[in-house]
């Protein structure tokens, strides 16, 4: 068949924009080096979310990928330390997961991009200008933690029938968390409970909250969400079956470890959006142009045998609500 000139100009325009919309990284046989700046290690199902969205957009750990963790393992006063050898290492793209992270590697560096997967607070806690116009070399995703605060509470007192003075743990030593304990304070306000502040700025310190706690003898327990709080959830969910404590959460992990209760956005869901600035950043989008997303999907975990065990009846309305239940 004959193909004149202008139609194969035709012909190739069209096969350019029809070509796969699969994101690819940029230049072919380039490695690009990515900084994981943690607490601690992510659960495996959370690291498995970044990396299937990674491979959704053509990077293959290991190949055209190379990732330099670096985690805290508890002591926030590393932070920066490590960040700062990240930046030495002169990697790509830093992702960092808790605030304390965010504000050490943005202390680092005003030059390497840096994605943050579930800020609590990024405006309050001075990581970016805005959400909308993030501003400097920081973006990611926030993670609404202050403004659940009041649904957690709102939760607690429907599943627990009388309820009126409430355990609250959380890290002190985080920024961000200073808000979510207002908002936690002004939700309990209106729903005429009390709140018992137990905060911890260190591993060092969940035994003394924990005596205090038993001591005060609350009908239930509201942990904040937290990196720190979530590397030691295992401790905190064995003080609360010890104590009789309904409780909810700060991850779908503590749930799954004892915990009664958790509501908050999807954590596999915002780790495997991380991999969109990524991708994003490493084709030359610049961070300050790249909006702060807040989260879409949230979930509710309940754990049933938690529940028997603690004589409580979950509301139907409340079950037929939650995404997972632990039976």
């Amino acid at each position: 068949m004959w193909y004149s000139p202008a139609g194969c100009i035709v012909m190739l325009t069209l096969s350019l924009l029809t070509a796969p919309l699969a994101a690819r990284a940029q230049s072919p046989g380039q490695v690009y080096r990515i900084g994981f700046l943690s607490t601690d290690p992510p659960p495996a199902h959370l690291w498995e979310a970044l990396l299937d969205g990674l491979r959704e957009r053509g990077y293959i750990e290991g190949q055209n990928l190379v990732f330099e963790r670096r985690f805290s393992e508890g002591h926030a006063e590393r932070f920066p330390e490590l960040a700062a050898e990240l930046v030495r290492l002169r990697v790509d793209c830093i992702i960092v997961s808790t605030t304390p992270a965010a504000l050490a590697a943005k202390h680092a560096t005003q030059t390497i991009p840096i994605v943050m997967t579930t800020a609590i607070d990024p405006v309050g806690a001075g990581l970016v200008a805005s959400l909308a116009r993030p501003g400097g070399n920081l973006t990611g995703l926030s993670g609404l933690t202050a403004e659940l605060s009041g649904k957690r509470l709102e939760l607690l007192k429907e599943v627990v029938p009388g309820m009126t003075r409430v355990a609250v743990l959380w890290n002190a030593a985080n920024p961000a968390n200073a808000a979510a304990w207002q908002e936690a304070q002004a939700a309990a306000r209106a729903l005429g409970l009390r709140l018992h502040s137990q905060d911890v700025r260190g591993p060092q310190d969940l035994e003394g909250a924990f005596a205090r706690m038993a001591q005060a003898r609350p009908e239930a327990l509201l942990v904040l969400s937290d990196a720190l709080l979530g590397m030691h959830r295992q401790r905190i969910v064995e003080f609360a079956t010890q104590q009789h404590l309904p409780g909810v959460f700060a991850g779908r992990a503590s749930v799954v470890d004892g915990g009664l209760m958790y509501y908050g956005p999807s954590l596999p869901d915002r780790y495997r959006r991380a991999a969109y600035y990524v991708d994003r950043i490493l084709k030359g989008a610049k961070p300050a142009d790249l909006p702060v997303e807040q989260p879409t999907k949230f979930e509710l975990v309940i754990n049933l045998k938690t529940a028997k065990a603690l004589g409580l009846t979950i509301p139907p309305h409340i079950l037929f609500q939650a995404d997972e239940v632990i039976r």
